[in-house]
């Protein structure tokens, strides 16, 4: 099947797209988009892997689906649009990142400026029917998205993977340990942040990490 995807991932990917799976996740999208309101637009599905292309990958953050409100998603996990509202994640995750570096709270939620520097901001499901969360979990993105996560765990080396939540930390049996960084914690939503995400030192263990990798660190 051919799938506009930028060419580093189109080459990872090609043997997924001619899955008998992946056809039927196409039509069933292609079917919700038609049906009614989908997020994020259909332009942007895809957006994380142009944004970051597989070469440029240092880290991976892992979400589940996208934002389901008007205007919010447009295909980075965490991210919103700028002009809209932080979500709870989103802003619990700013004052993480405030805590440990005093970096000051951004006033724009678009976290673009993350992907462009190698932060590849994934769903595990890549799109949802309009105020219904998880509507299109077990349609098929969830096979698509573990082989990306494979994928990358096979190709590249020295990839730090920040795993937040219990769904997020299963995905770590996709990862070579050997030769990545596995960071996990619980996940920033108000429910559990004060469980384990708050004090995680994530954004400074990930950047440790990258420099003794010689690689440079993200402006978080």
């Amino acid at each position: 099947m051919d799938v506009k995807i930028e060419a580093s991932w189109q080459s990872l990917l090609a043997a997924e797209f001619d899955k008998p799976y992946f056809t039927s996740l196409v039509q069933f999208v292609r079917n919700e988009y038609q049906a009614g309101v989908c997020y994020p637009p259909g332009n942007l599905i895809f957006n994380a892997f142009w944004q970051t292309p597989l070469h440029e990958v240092k880290v991976v953050i892992l979400g589940q689906d996208p934002y389901h409100g008007p205007g919010q998603a447009h295909g980075l996990c965490f991210s919103v649009s700028d002009g809209i509202a932080f979500p709870p994640s989103l802003r619990n995750i700013f004052q993480e990142i405030h805590t440990e570096t005093g970096a000051p709270v951004p006033t724009s939620g678009d976290l673009t400026r993350w992907a462009r520097q190698g932060v590849f901001l994934l769903n595990t499901c890549l799109t949802v029917r309009e105020h219904q969360a998880f509507s299109h979990s077990g349609m098929g993105w969830e096979t698509f998205t573990d082989a990306v996560i494979k994928g990358i765990s096979d190709s590249l080396s020295g990839v730090v993977f920040l795993l937040w939540g219990a769904p997020a930390g299963r995905k770590a049996q996709l990862i070579d340990a050997s030769k990545h960084c596995i960071l996990t914690a619980a996940h920033p939503s108000p429910l559990s942040a004060y469980r384990g995400f708050f004090g995680c030192n994530h954004f400074n263990l990930c950047n440790s990490y990258l420099a003794q990798s010689g690689k440079e660190p993200i402006q978080w």
